[in-house]
């Protein structure tokens, strides 16, 4: 996928979101211009045709806007909690569906394919334990978990990832919370443990982030 086909697909997914929400349609493009997980997550293929998406913490909708603008047929259910990130999100892709409430409650539907972006650290480790657990037994027949999480090494982009998620959590009504994140070491070993299979993707070119992709597979055994 050349740079011009993905950026005119981000304007597309932009243009979803009701012209009157300005924010929402600057957050999608500047998110998908400058994150690249979402263009490797449409590249890659880990999200097949037909395949049933769950995506936690799913925000403003950003993965299914931009799966339908790219014409990726999926069926895809989201679970955020606040409020007006669950209605940006029914404008902009109104045949998913999104589902408003806690991911720590909220009951988990059988999945294809399961991700979480840049959400678990905001629970704290008991609370991530249980999830993960949930998340695997959505995939009860066997499955793909994708977990975008920050490696806690100790290194300066570490921290600045640290404070930009602090920062941004506060802006978007998700409380300016402690984060609880881990090493990469430390995710590979409990997922390993639930059962996972995991490969570790780097997630952070032409960023100044510490970001890792964790595919990890299920075989439902």
């Amino acid at each position: 996928m050349t740079y011009r086909v993905f950026r005119a697909l981000a304007r597309d997914v932009a243009a979803r979101y009701p012209a009157r929400d300005r924010y929402a349609r600057h957050f999608a493009y500047g998110k998908l211009m400058g994150d690249p997980v979402f263009e490797h997550l449409l590249r890659s293929g880990l999200i097949p045709a037909r395949a049933r998406l769950l995506d936690v913490g799913c925000g403003q909708g950003l993965v299914t806007a931009l799966l339908l603008a790219a014409g990726v047929d999926a069926c895809v259910s989201g679970i955020e909690r606040v409020p007006r990130e669950i209605e940006r999100a029914r404008a902009a892709a109104p045949g998913a569906e999104f589902i408003e409430g806690d991911l720590r409650s909220v009951p988990f539907p059988p999945a294809d394919v399961v991700l979480m972006i840049d959400v678990l650290h905001y629970l704290d480790p008991a609370e991530q334990s249980d999830v993960l657990r949930r998340a695997r037994d959505a995939l009860a027949g066997g499955g793909l978990l994708l977990l975008r999480v920050a490696d806690a090494a100790p290194t300066l982009r570490f921290r600045f990832t640290v404070g930009v998620d602090r920062l941004v959590s506060g802006l978007r009504g998700r409380g300016w919370k402690r984060l609880h994140s881990r090493p990469v070491a430390a995710w590979r070993a409990e997922l390993e443990f639930l059962g996972f299979s995991v490969e570790a993707l780097p997630m952070s070119a032409g960023t100044p982030f510490a970001n890792v992709l964790l595919a990890a597979r299920y075989d439902g055994a």
